[in-house]
């Protein structure tokens, strides 16, 4: 097989990870979570689309950087409750930040182009919130 021939053209869906640690706490809870408390999030952010001539999807790079750029540079070490203008459950986070990603995704001059597919938001190693395209579509409807 030649090795610069391309693959298939297929839809592939790719995952990055990234991880913040903020502080936090929930207001109009009761329980331990009220008081003020930290977490090391991790967040996934899967993209989809068909593969290029060269067999990728997205440059990493690139996912990289908006993620780095719209969430961790404004939310690593921060206290999120001054920055965000709603309760910060993982719930509302991860709608928040599909909502970002999916933004500057679709600013990115990508050939062919991808689709934010799904945001996975871990507040701790045993539980996250998700949030797909198609449930992020049908809340915008």
């Amino acid at each position: 097989m030649d090795r610069k021939q391309p693959f298939h053209t297929k839809q592939v869906s790719v995952t990055k990870i990234f991880t913040f640690d903020s502080a936090h706490r929930l207001d109009d809870y009761i329980g331990k979570c009220a008081n003020l408390h930290g977490h090391t999030y991790k967040l996934e952010v899967e993209v989809k689309g068909r593969t290029d001539h060269r067999g990728i999807v997205i440059d990493f790079t690139d996912l990289k950087k908006i993620v780095n750029e719209q969430i961790i540079s404004k939310y690593d070490h921060q206290f999120l409750n001054d920055l965000l203008p709603f309760h910060t459950t993982a719930e509302n986070m991860v709608v928040f930040f599909f909502g970002i990603i999916d933004t500057y995704l679709k600013q990115l001059e990508a050939a062919p182009p991808v689709r934010l597919q799904r945001v996975r938001l871990w507040e701790t190693p045993t539980c996250y919130a998700e949030i797909t395209r198609e449930d992020f579509d049908r809340e915008s409807e």
